[in-house]
């Protein structure tokens, strides 16, 4: 028996999403058969591509400028995307950097920055977009980290904002699953992304980063947006509050 995932015609947004994993996640969704808004802070090149090619492939897209760190930019992502589609189902929270603080740096600007953008961010977005949602009773997913399960050394501002969501995504699931809201997380590991790159293209450092992942190699984006288009379908109409692992077995805490 063959199972197909059909989102139409459901409204998506995914922040930060003209790479990387929130790229992968907006092709997937979009092949699905949903109506994808991707969000970007500087890369119009690259989610104007996007949207020109699920267009030629007979989809709806939209692309979105702004920096969700900005409260009223966050907050207008979610306005346009109902102004354009009359809806919002699906919310993926994506956007997210990742810098080293080192400790005992003092280094308040790379805290204050990575929680504006990591946690208050995916909190803005989230909250402009509940009262849309609801009516709808969609799905939010948040993208957070196993640095935000067993923190990460010289990048504790980055592993606390990653914590954050976690928390953040099993306050929301017991709230909102009344309101019929379901509300999941994925934590990866190692991806291939433009962010990991420049440690990734050490080949010491790939070496050892491959040695601690069971299954011997770093995900792909694809890796993680296949964990997100399970989540914010059907098949887990039953799964809320979950934090779903996309590590290779890196960190078992599942």
């Amino acid at each position: 028996m063959s199972v197909s995932i059909d989102l139409s015609p459901r409204v998506a947004l995914v922040t930060g999403a003209s790479r990387g994993i929130g790229r992968a996640t907006a092709e997937l969704l979009a092949r699905a058969g949903a109506r994808v808004a991707v969000n970007y802070r500087t890369d119009d090149a690259g989610a104007e591509q996007f949207v020109r090619e699920t267009r030629a492939a007979g989809g709806e897209a939209l692309a979105l400028s702004g920096d969700v760190s900005h409260p009223d930019e966050a907050r207008q992502i979610v306005r346009d995307v109902v102004s354009a589609w009359g809806r919002l189902d699906v919310l993926v929270n994506n956007a997210g950097i990742w810098e080293e603080n080192a400790a005992g740096s003092a280094d308040l600007d790379v805290w204050d920055r990575t929680f504006a953008v990591n946690a208050r961010g995916a909190f803005v977005v989230t909250d402009a977009a509940i009262p849309y949602i609801e009516k709808e009773g969609g799905s939010i997913v948040f993208v957070s980290s196993t640095a935000g399960q067993r923190g990460e050394s010289r990048h504790s501002a980055y592993a606390a904002s990653k914590g954050a969501l976690i928390s953040y995504t099993k306050s929301l699931a017991a709230e909102l699953g009344p309101r019929g809201l379901r509300v999941n997380c994925v934590a990866p590991g190692w991806i291939e992304t433009t962010m990991t790159a420049p440690v990734l293209a050490d080949a010491a450092s790939r070496q050892e980063i491959e040695r601690t992942i069971p299954v011997g190699r770093v995900g792909r984006p694809e890796d993680v947006a296949g964990a997100i288009l399970f989540l914010v379908s059907d098949l887990a109409r039953h799964v809320q509050g979950e934090i779903l692992n996309v590590n290779g077995g890196s960190v078992l805490v599942g």
